[in-house]
C-alpha cells in the first residue's frame, strides 16, 4: 500500500512538477525512494508514528547521499555526507522522504524567484508566487506531490508560503527543534518546522523533529505536544498594516470563531511592529555574510560570489559593509536592541491575551516575473517577522480565498505554548 502511494506521487511530480509552466518544486527525487518504501512494508514489528507519510524536504537540509543544493549553483553538486538531527528522527519514526524541495536561493527570498533552478509556481493560481523561502516544500504539499514537507523559516519563510498556497506552516518556539544539519541563513532566528495539509498532521511532524540535540545547544527538553481544551480565550488583534480586504477576511473570520465559542477580542498595540523589517535586515544581512564565508571555492562547490544571484549578493554585501571594522558593530548592536524592545511588547502583550491573531501576509501574491522594488518584496514578511524576533511559535492556517487566491490567517502564542496554539489552529481548521 504504501509504495502505491509513492508511486502515485512519484507519476504526480512527473506529471506536474517540470519548469516553465508546471509547478517546479522539486529538485531532486530520491533514487532510492522505491526501495526504501520496500524496506519499511517489510520491516516487521511496530511501525513508526511517521509510517505511510511521504515527506518532501527542503533543499537546505542534509540528508545523506541526496544534494541539500539551497537551489544554488553554489552547491550543484553538494551530496549530503550526513543526515540532519531532524532527518535521523524522522526514518527512525519510519517516515519517507520522497526528493529535495525547491527554495529561494540560500532561503534568501520572500517569493520562491530567486532559486538558480527557476522559480516555484504556486499550485492553486499558476501565475503567481507561491512565497519564500520555503516555496517548494508549500507548493509540493498543495500540489499533491507528498503528505508533508520540511521548511525552515528566519522571518516567515515558513508561514508565508504556506499562507499562498492554501496549506498549514508551523515555526516552533526558538530552541524547539534541533537546527543541526541545516544549511543556516541566520543562526539566532533560523528555525525548521512542518508545512502540512492539516494542523493534526503538523502536530503530528513537530512532536517526531522536536527535542533537545547535544549537537545544537540551544535546544531544550520538550513533552509531547497535545491538543488542549479550551476554555474561555482572549484574542488579541492588533492594527496592523495589510491589504483591506485580507484585513476583513480575517477579522470577520475571527468574529465568527469567537462568537461561536464565546471568546473575547480584544484590540492591542504593539507600537514597535512596524519597525520588525527594518530590524530583522541587519540581523541577518550580518549573520549571514559570516556564513557564507565558508562558501570560498576551495571546501564546497564553487564560490558563492561568483555564481550567486542578485538576493543572495545583494545581502552578502551588506552584511560586508555593515560588518566593517570603522562601524563597530553599530548596526547590528542596534538590530539587537529593537528585538528586544519587540520582544518585550509582545511578552507584555501576552500578560493580557492568551494568543495574538493577524494576517499571515499583508498582500495577495504577485505574478510571476512581475517587477517589484526590493522594499516591497521584503515587506512580504513585514507580520511574520515579529515572531522570529520575539522566538515565540506561530501557525499559518488557511482562512479563506480573495478571488481564488488563498490567505492565511496567523495565530501566536507564549513560547513553549505549542499545544494552546495547535488547539486555537483547528478551531480555525474546523471553521
Amino acid at each position: 500500500m504504501l509504495l502505491e502511494k509513492v508511486k502515485k506521487y512519484l507519476k504526480a511530480i512527473e506529471r506536474n512538477n517540470k519548469k516553465g509552466k508546471k509547478i517546479n518544486a522539486i529538485l531532486q527525487v530520491n533514487p532510492r525512494v522505491l526501495e526504501e518504501a520496500r524496506e519499511l512494508e517489510r520491516k516487521k514489528g511496530k511501525k513508526g508514528k511517521l509510517y505511510g507519510k511521504i515527506i518532501a524536504v527542503k533543499s537546505n537540509i542534509n540528508i545523506k547521499g541526496l544534494n541539500a543544493s539551497c537551489a544554488s549553483k553554489t552547491l550543484e553538486n553538494y551530496k549530503c555526507p550526513y543526515n540532519a538531527t531532524i532527518i535521523k528522527k524522522i526514518k527512525e519514526e519510519d517516515g519517507l522522504i520522497i526528493g529535495m524541495a525547491n527554495m529561494d536561493e540560500f532561503a534568501c527570498g520572500s517569493s520562491g524567484e530567486t532559486s538558480a533552478f527557476g522559480p516555484t509556481r504556486n499550485p492553486l493560481a499558476l501565475d503567481r508566487i507561491p512565497g519564500g523561502s520555503s516555496s517548494g516544500s508549500a507548493a509540493a504539499v498543495a500540489a499533491g506531490f507528498c503528505d508533508l514537507a520540511l521548511g525552515s523559516e528566519t522571518g516567515g519563510s515558513i508561514r508565508n508560503p504556506a499562507s499562498h498556497c492554501g496549506v498549514v506552516g508551523v515555526k516552533p518556539t526558538y530552541g524547539l527543534v534541533s537546527r543541526y544539519g541545516l544549511i543556516d541563513l541566520s543562526m539566532s532566528l533560523d528555525q525548521i518546522g512542518p508545512i502540512t495539509k492539516n494542523v493534526e498532521d503538523a502536530l503530528l511532524l513537530l512532536n517526531v523533529i522536536k527535542g533537545k540535540d547535544e549537537k545544537d545547544p540551544t535546544t531544550y527538553e520538550s513533552k509531547d505536544i497535545k491538543f488542549e481544551k479550551l476554555g474561555k480565550i482572549k484574542i488579541g488583534l492588533p492594527d496592523v498594516k495589510a491589504d483591506e480586504k485580507i484585513k476583513e477576511l480575517i477579522e470577520e473570520k475571527v468574529k465568527e470563531i469567537s462568537k461561536k465559542n464565546n471568546w473575547q477580542i480584544m484590540e492591542i498595540e504593539l507600537p514597535h511592529i512596524d519597525l520588525a523589517v527594518q530590524t530583522y535586515y541587519p540581523l541577518v544581512y550580518v549573520e549571514f555574510f559570516s556564513a557564507t564565508r565558508r562558501f570560498d571555492g576551495r571546501r564546497f562547490g564553487k564560490k558563492i560570489e561568483d555564481v550567486c544571484g542578485e538576493e543572495v549578493l545583494r545581502r552578502i554585501l551588506g552584511g560586508f559593509e555593515i560588518s566593517k571594522a570603522e562601524y563597530k558593530g553599530k548596526y547590528y548592536r542596534k538590530a539587537l536592541q529593537a528585538k528586544k524592545v519587540i520582544k518585550k511588547e509582545i511578552e507584555k502583550a501576552f500578560e493580557k491575551v492568551d494568543c495574538i491573531i493577524m494576517p499571515t501576509v499583508p498582500k495577495l501574491p504577485h505574478k510571476i516575473g512581475e517587477k517589484i522594488d526590493v522594499e516591497d518584496m521584503y515587506n512580504y514578511d513585514a507580520l511574520t517577522i515579529p515572531a522570529n524576533l520575539a522566538e515565540v511559535p506561530s501557525i499559518s492556517v488557511p482562512a479563506g480565498d480573495i478571488k481564488g487566491i488563498p490567505v492565511g490567517v496567523q495565530i501566536l502564542t507564549p513560547r513553549f505554548k505549542e499545544g494552546k496554539m495547535f488547539s486555537l489552529a483547528r478551531k480555525f481548521e474546523n471553521a
